[in-house]
């Protein structure tokens, strides 16, 4: 396992993070293979291959001396309002998501993530999700609940909302990935109960700086983490465009397994399209569904080692 990291080396990873103008994954990257933020900020470049090093070249040369002194403050604010930070460099950084090829190099959480969230299904659909569809979140969210898998989702309306809700009826965790900052308004505003209730059993999450407020931009980045915390992703209702048909193509890039219901299987032709890349199981009874995970899970995974 990792060991935890120091608030120095946090503080680093922020600061290489805001030094980055895009691609945070890449620098989630280096800073992983080069196990220190602090030994990049250095300038020891020895544990990076020559794609790694040429983005830590550019990543150092827009480094600025009031980039760590900011990431500091920032640490300290976050804290004194409940919200911890995990980085790649830290032992409770969620295994599933580092073992994606675009993690974030950070999490603000509130909450709790336990190791037994690496059995987890993210639960995603369309905002505006009809009666039937609501109706079918909550009841495969229920089930998962109740057999021990933890339901991720987003916290948007919709299957989102059903899904979380449904999950801590049954007693059960959920984790809910925002499109915002974690000290942001939360979004959509109705929502605001929910989250309380989501953090107070199981974990808020963020990927982005604390402030920050929605935008185009940040929801699909949210769903590479929403699908990366997960052993596989259900999607429960979505159209020929969006931003679940989005999550299920980053899924399947991450080699993550995909579920579909039996219906939505009937209905959409994008779904056998997927179905023909393999990794897709379609789903009649809750059953498909945790059949797979336990099978996913018993499979040996690497486990991260950074030294200090």
């Amino acid at each position: 396992m990792m060991s935890s990291a120091s608030i120095d080396e946090q503080a680093a990873v922020l600061a290489l993070t805001n030094a980055t103008p895009h691609r945070w994954h890449d620098t989630a990257s280096i800073i992983a293979s080069s196990h220190s933020a602090l030994r990049l900020i250095e300038g020891d470049l020895s544990r990076l291959d020559e794609r790694q090093a040429a983005h830590a070249t550019d990543v150092l040369a827009r480094l600025k001396p009031a980039h760590l002194d900011q990431a500091r403050e920032l640490i300290g604010r976050t804290q004194a309002n409940g919200t911890r930070l995990l980085t790649v460099l830290d032992e409770d950084y969620p295994l599933n998501l580092y073992l994606v090829f675009n993690r974030p190099p950070f999490l603000w959480v509130r909450g709790d993530l336990i190791e037994a969230d690496e059995r987890a299904v993210a639960v995603v659909g369309r905002r505006q999700a009809g009666p039937e569809g609501l109706a079918l979140a909550a009841r495969l969210a229920h089930g998962l609940a109740e057999a021990g898998i933890t339901v991720v989702s987003g916290l948007a309306r919709g299957i989102d909302t059903a899904a979380h809700t449904a999950a801590l009826a049954a007693g059960g965790r959920t984790i809910a990935a925002l499109g915002t900052g974690i000290l942001s308004r939360t979004y959509p505003a109705e929502n605001a109960e929910l989250d309380k209730r989501i953090a107070d059993s199981g974990a808020v999450v963020s990927q982005f700086w604390p402030d920050q407020p929605p935008t185009r931009n940040t929801f699909p980045l949210r769903n590479a983490v929403t699908s990366g915390l997960a052993i596989g992703t259900l999607i429960i209702e979505a159209g020929p465009a969006g931003g679940t048909k989005t999550q299920a193509t980053i899924t399947q890039k991450q080699g993550r397994r995909l579920f579909v219901p039996h219906a939505l299987h009937e209905q959409n032709e994008w779904v056998h399209h997927y179905m023909r890349r393999g990794g897709v199981t379609v789903v009649h009874g809750i059953d498909d569904i945790v059949t797979i995970v336990d099978k996913l899970v018993d499979v040996p995974r690497p486990q991260p080692s950074i030294p200090h």
